[in-house]
């Protein structure tokens, strides 16, 4: 019997050991999409306690919590951090066989080097060491950065942001490259004429540039998105329900944006029109400078109405989707790339039975200008787990390229999240090493090694380019 999360954790053959140890285990991390806090790098953050920087924001915790019968105060409510901590700690048993249990204890063991296991009995001793540790200048948010070998960390930055967070980052000289994503979801989130409006003139404050017509919001995202640009962006993402394609003249769409801007509601073909138009002119504006695009698509968000207008947006009540995705993805898709205006594109599902809707669909978009130019991204969500991500490694090697895939992120507000990279290698290793180990692929370590290497982080360095950025 094996024991649990030894230095062979998830490594069931010796090939499987041998690539992670030696090809897997010491590469540098480049996360190219997070929601860390621009503003607590810029201030060199240090946390009080652990419940401070593992529970604040959250939400897969608190999905969990909740599910244990733990009370809302003690997830998003304003009782005191040990008490948070010890609802948590009396969950974390309940969690055995959910990825929660994993990254738990992987992230004790390598930020803390904390081997026992969390639950009631050691919740107090365990939070008084780990507490302690991150009162320490060693345990501040740039030299955790610095602890898990990271490289590059793209934030998710709005187009109306001021990025002065990322200013200061790079003025102080700090030596990990912390770059601005544009994340332009707002500016198509038109079913709300009100919050809409009062977003646009945000924007047109940002842009300095009036907005009364599609012409005038055009040209002040183009604006924004070069200063973005000015300030080291290179990636944009979007966070959709499913891509939009309908075709739409541009009287059309000037007469839907002059709706929306006099107040008026839209109906849902005008919604999808716009929504179409926009995501075809950001493309164009991401091709122009030479950005990657990203899309995550089929988040369901919000079920919950009661909560959701307790607690807001990203507290844990969103779930998996099944909008249609082939026809709008190809449309879009094909559109950008007939005027040959289809930028580098990363395509995220979180319904599975798409996985391999999409390993098929980037291959229709390849055109040898780059390899890998368009990437099925890896498991997100609710599919960042053991069986949705070796899923997803199996999709895409099946019916496209595995040995070009730009790998891992962590998705994360937390800055303990990075030991999913190390899951996510551990998880690989694995599927090579079962491979070799069937005869099902060649006993080669160094080309296994080299393509190990490369899904970890020379595919991702040399896709997106970021150490030739500057600024």
């Amino acid at each position: 019997m094996k024991k649990f999360l030894d230095d062979n954790f998830v490594l069931q053959t010796k090939t499987a050991q041998i690539l992670y140890h030696e090809h897997a285990k010491d590469m540098p991390i480049i996360d190219y999409h997070c929601h860390l806090s621009p503003q607590e790098i810029a201030d060199n953050k240090k946390f009080d306690n652990l419940a401070q920087i593992w529970l604040y924001g959250d939400h897969y915790k608190w999905r969990a919590m909740r599910t244990n019968g733990v009370d809302e105060k003690y997830c998003t409510g304003k009782v005191s951090d040990w008490e948070k901590f010890e609802k948590w700690a009396e969950t974390v048993p309940h969690t055995i066989r959910n990825p929660l249990y994993h990254w738990t204890h992987l992230e004790l063991k390598t930020a803390f080097g904390i081997e026992k296991i969390l639950n009631p009995r050691t919740a107090r001793e365990i939070f008084e060491e780990a507490s302690a540790k991150l009162r320490t200048d060693e345990f501040s948010t740039r030299n955790l950065m610095r602890k898990y070998k990271v490289e590059v960390v793209c934030t998710t930055d709005d187009p109306v942001d001021s990025l002065e967070h990322h200013r200061k980052i790079r003025e102080d000289g700090f030596e990990i490259r912390v770059l601005p994503a544009w994340r332009p979801d707002k500016a198509m989130a038109v079913e709300n004429p009100q919050k809409y409006n009062e977003y646009v003139d945000q924007l047109s404050k940002a842009a300095d540039k009036k907005v009364s017509t599609f012409s005038d919001l055009m040209d002040a995202l183009e604006t924004r998105h070069s200063f973005f640009h000015q300030n080291g962006c290179r990636l944009s993402d979007h966070g959709l329900e499913t891509m939009y394609a309908d075709d739409c003249t541009d009287k059309e769409i000037d007469t839907i944006f002059s709706k929306i801007r006099g107040g008026k509601a839209l109906n849902a073909s005008e919604i999808t029109q716009f929504k179409s138009a926009m995501l075809y002119h950001l493309g164009i504006m991401d091709h122009k400078r030479g950005w990657v695009q990203q899309y995550h698509l089929g988040a369901l968000r919000n079920n919950n109405t009661r909560l959701f207008k307790q607690l807001g947006p990203d507290t844990g009540f969103d779930s998996i989707g099944d909008w249609n995705m082939a026809i709008p993805m190809s449309r879009l898709l094909d559109r950008l790339d007939s005027s040959n205006q289809l930028a580098k594109t990363i395509l995220y599902n979180l319904n599975p039975r798409d996985n391999e809707l999409i390993a098929t669909m980037i291959g229709n978009f390849q055109d040898g200008s780059v390899a890998g130019k368009i990437q099925y991204g890896s498991g997100w969500w609710f599919l960042d787990q053991k069986d949705g991500m070796e899923r997803q490694m199996n999709a895409l090697s099946n019916l496209g390229l595995l040995s070009r895939f730009v790998g891992m992120l962590t998705d994360s507000r937390s800055f303990l999240s990075y030991p999913r990279h190390e899951y996510f290698r551990r998880i690989m290793c694995n599927l090579l090493g079962n491979d070799v180990e069937n005869g099902e692929i060649p006993d080669d370590m160094e080309l296994l090694g080299q393509m190990v290497k490369n899904i970890c982080y020379y595919n991702a360095r040399n896709y997106f380019r970021f150490h030739e950025v500057k600024i």
